[in-house]
């Protein structure tokens, strides 16, 4: 989307240079904190009004959200939509696992709610078709975001028809209504009655929670609930440090980077980079109830760090065989005679690099040209290329980083996608269910923001590979934290998860070394 907004009659056309950078990071980021923010809000809706209730409001949300985008007549304008929408997604990302974990039948939970991620992927994936249909339509970028609104209105018509969760209407003692819906979710020959009575035991245990707040600080008493919560929000912060969402937001920039021509052609090559990632995701349905949470985890993430390490090397590859600059006439350019190389004009972030068929200049941008010289709107030369965020390179490094790009999403689609919300979704007791689900939520959309705000900022002072290298890391240390200290919650039902998180903490060890 930010590669767009650049582009012609883009709404960021006319800003430069680190203004550009900083509007293009906060167009993204915007939603993602408004994101976060409601993600921690959104308990308090979901324990009080219900799942349905929460989900509709945040379909409704969406939709209004989306129309102030589409109608944005500035970038502060923009910026009031994405937020709306962010505030929306804050509060979908919550409850829906939520509301998928609670209505699933226990052998199809982790399938129902890894369903759920490819659902988001396989929107991501359409709504990078739509991005690539209108990109060279005259304000194609309003369509792009406008039409977000379609598919949240139909969600909100379709769950009109959709069931309250049977185990939320149990905890505010409406019986009979609960018992109705699971009759109507359950097989014929169902036992409703006995899951009424484990369900209800299970309440009866939990006593009197109280409200939001004193749920939290029961949470932080209880050792069981508690060690649940830090991996719970230890999965979501790998999800994010791993660097998904870098690759999510700014793969058609970073398609570029590797020396793909223009946005469009981008966008393009994304496109089937994701749809690769889409058909990835059948990996996590067909295998999260025969491998299970962790060892789906586990392999996800070693391919993860494969790939991440392929994408470093080719970006150190094509920063090393960089194009050289030729010196400049001062007329034309504030940029630096040390910016010798392509890499080191473009990471500049006000300068662009102009390729000509003799010589090749580093010049100040202007908008979508040069402030002056050959690569300049008012000169045009069709001799001279002009690269305002990327270099040129061979085809041997493009499609070494494309490459691992496209291995990264199916590897990273595989599991680590889902298996943090699926397990978020049912390691938490019916009493913390919605405070927890809320902080590991939010906790996930902060790193989100955390990410999305400094990536191009690390490639400016780490280098592209740099950056790529440090999730390498970070990601490494993540799969030694999970092999060490997740357990695993295939085959137990939502009752049952309080005893397995009462158990052994490292479990490697047959012994129990310590609680936390």
């Amino acid at each position: 989307m930010a590669v767009i907004l650049e582009e012609k009659d883009g709404i960021l056309s006319d800003v430069a240079g680190v203004d550009r950078d900083l509007w293009h990071q906060l167009i993204v980021a915007i939603t993602i904190g408004g994101a976060a923010v409601f993600a921690l809000l959104s308990g308090i809706p979901t324990e009080k009004l219900g799942r349905k209730i929460t989900i509709l409001s945040a379909s409704a949300i969406f939709a209004a959200g989306s129309v102030v985008m589409g109608l944005a007549g500035n970038k502060e304008i923009l910026l009031v939509g994405r937020l709306i929408v962010g505030a929306a997604i804050g509060i979908a990302s919550t409850v829906v696992p939520v509301y998928i974990s609670e209505a699933a039948p226990m052998h199809l939970r982790g399938t129902l709610t890894v369903s759920y991620n490819t659902l988001v992927v396989a929107g991501q994936f359409i709504a990078t078709l739509v991005c690539g249909a209108f990109a060279n339509v005259d304000q194609g970028w309003r369509w792009m975001l406008g039409l977000a609104g379609v598919p949240a209105v139909l969600q909100f018509v379709g769950f009109m028809f959709m069931p309250e969760s049977p185990r939320w209407l149990l905890s505010k003692g409406k019986e009979d209504k609960a018992r109705d819906v699971l009759k109507y979710i359950r097989p014929a020959n169902y036992d409703v009655d006995g899951e009424i009575r484990d369900i209800q035991e299970n309440i009866k245990n939990d006593g009197d929670v109280g409200n939001f707040f004193q749920v939290g600080a029961r949470v932080m008493n209880h050792q069981p609930t508690r060690r649940a919560l830090i991996l719970g929000c230890s999965l979501m912060v790998f999800q994010q440090i791993s660097g998904i969402n870098t690759i999510m937001y700014y793969s058609a920039t970073v398609v570029q980077m590797a020396g793909i021509g223009s946005a469009s052609s981008a966008i393009w090559i994304t496109a089937i980079i994701n749809g690769m990632y889409l058909l990835a995701c059948l990996i996590g349905i067909l295998s999260v109830e025969r491998l299970g949470r962790k060892k789906l985890l586990l392999g996800s993430l070693a391919g993860v760090i494969l790939s991440l390490l392929v994408i470093a090397v080719g970006f150190q590859l094509a920063d090393m065989n960089s194009p050289s600059v030729d010196p400049a006439d001062v007329s034309w350019s504030s940029c630096g005679s040390q910016l010798h190389s392509c890499s080191l004009c473009v990471q500049d972030g006000n300068c662009g690099y102009c390729e000509g068929p003799q010589k090749s200049f580093c010049l100040t941008i202007n908008g979508s040209y040069s402030e002056s010289g050959p690569c300049s709107m008012a000169t045009q030369n069709s001799s001279y290329s002009w690269y305002p965020d990327y270099c040129p390179t061979t085809s041997v490094n493009s499609w070494t980083i494309i490459v691992g790009l496209a291995a990264y999403l199916i590897s990273f689609a595989a599991g680590i996608a889902p298996v943090p919300w699926t397990m978020n979704s049912e390691i938490y007791p019916l009493w913390s269910r919605s405070f927890c689900t809320s902080v590991s939520t939010c906790t996930n959309w902060s790193f989100n923001l955390i990410i999305a705000m400094t990536f191009l900022f690390l490639t400016t002072g780490l280098t592209r590979y740099g950056a790529f290298y440090l999730y390498c890391g970070l990601a490494v240390l993540g799969w030694v934290i999970f092999l060490l200290f997740l357990p695993e919650t295939q085959g137990r039902t939502l009752e049952q998860m309080e005893s397995l998180f009462s158990g052994k903490v490292i479990v490697l060890n047959k012994k129990k070394i310590s609680t936390f």
